[in-house]
């Protein structure tokens, strides 16, 4: 006969017990209560411990809901909507979403093509037909500017191919510190890309413009080119660092071929304007480059006079005077000179 204790166990369980459970069917048999007495316990003291643990698992994933809700709107607070980007739009409608070897090679291209109009220059065939092409000191052929630029006019640099390789080598050193706030990877991609445009289109410019047919005369050349550009790089890096004084003596080495009777003005200009461009490509996305380059080298570099002008503010007593271009420079060179940049001739 069934205890007090057990027989109260069985009228806590489920009324709702089908006749196919094994309870059920204990309970049409005679003699229920001494034959599972025991069995109705365990299924008694079953039932608690399952609804303890549905009531259990259904509180924590209520709170897992909860906190996962807290959770993404606070992500969604932390990252707001990037800004609108037209290159990054015009990319993605056109079904390239990450930028590959085939889209750097193309925007590099259409980077170098403005680098190298700043200063582009041209010789024409008469003069070369009659062997009349003007000559510099040391020996290199002047050409002729294809149109409005402010390195021939202004800064009275001679259209001659060391003019316009060292100021394409400038421009294009903007765009390399640019470059460099991407991933490894992908900026050693697009400086590649970059100065193999460079390279080929200094060869097309010896070979169309200077005429030098000669391949082995030419990859000559284009060594000691190369050798300037890596010169170029660490001289401008080293002005980044350390100051405009070493940034402008930089640009009087590579740019001005360390003339004595430079005008510091312009050196202090061209730094200025270069820190301007800097600033501004920083903002940029990496997609707007090639929309925005073309307006940004197309600032007038004079127009920084008016900021060189402007009299210190640890010198307040000194009025803005036009400088003595060669003591001026003296001071500048501080004791370094570049390599002479490659002469075209055929010696």
């Amino acid at each position: 006969m069934a205890c007090r204790s057990c027989k109260s166990s069985l009228g806590l369980l489920p009324r709702s017990t089908t006749s196919s459970s094994p309870l059920s069917s204990n309970l049409l048999r005679p003699g229920f209560v001494v034959d599972t007495g025991s069995q109705s316990c365990a299924a008694a003291n079953a039932a608690g411990r399952t609804f303890s643990q549905s009531t259990h698992t259904s509180q924590s994933q209520h709170y897992q809901q909860v906190r996962r809700l807290h959770a993404t709107r606070q992500c969604r607070d932390d990252n707001p909507k990037p800004k609108f980007s037209l290159g990054r739009a015009i990319r993605e409608s056109v079904g390239l979403g990450r930028l590959n070897t085939y889209v750097s090679y193309g925007i590099t291209e259409r980077l170098v093509k403005q680098c190298i109009r700043q200063a582009d220059y041209t010789i024409s065939k008469e003069l070369r037909k009659n062997e009349a092409v003007p000559l510099a000191a040391d020996g290199e052929e002047i050409g002729e500017s294809t149109g409005e630029s402010i390195w021939h006019d202004n800064f009275h640099l001679p259209p001659t191919f060391s003019t316009w390789s060292h100021v394409t080598m400038l421009h294009m050193y903007l765009l390399v510190v640019r470059l460099r706030c991407m991933e490894k990877d992908t900026w050693q991609l697009w400086q590649n890309q970059l100065v193999d445009h460079f390279f080929h289109e200094a060869e097309v410019k010896m070979d169309m413009t200077h005429d030098l047919s000669s391949r082995t005369l030419r990859q000559r050349y284009l060594r000691d080119l190369f050798t300037q550009w890596r010169g170029v790089v660490m001289a401008y890096d080293e002005g980044l660092v350390k100051g405009d004084a070493v940034m402008a003596a930089a640009v009087w080495r590579n740019v001005f071929k360390a003339r004595e009777d430079v005008d510091v003005r312009a050196l202090a200009a061209i730094v200025s304007w270069m820190r301007s461009c800097l600033k501004v490509l920083e903002r940029q996305e990496l997609e707007d480059l090639t929309f925005i380059t073309s307006s940004l080298f197309a600032k007038r570099v004079l127009g920084e006079l008016a900021v060189v002008d402007i009299p210190s503010n640890s010198l307040p007593s000194v009025a803005a005077v036009a400088p003595q271009p060669a003591i001026a420079a003296g001071k500048v060179a501080a004791g370094k000179k570049s390599a002479d940049p490659p002469r075209l001739s055929r010696s």
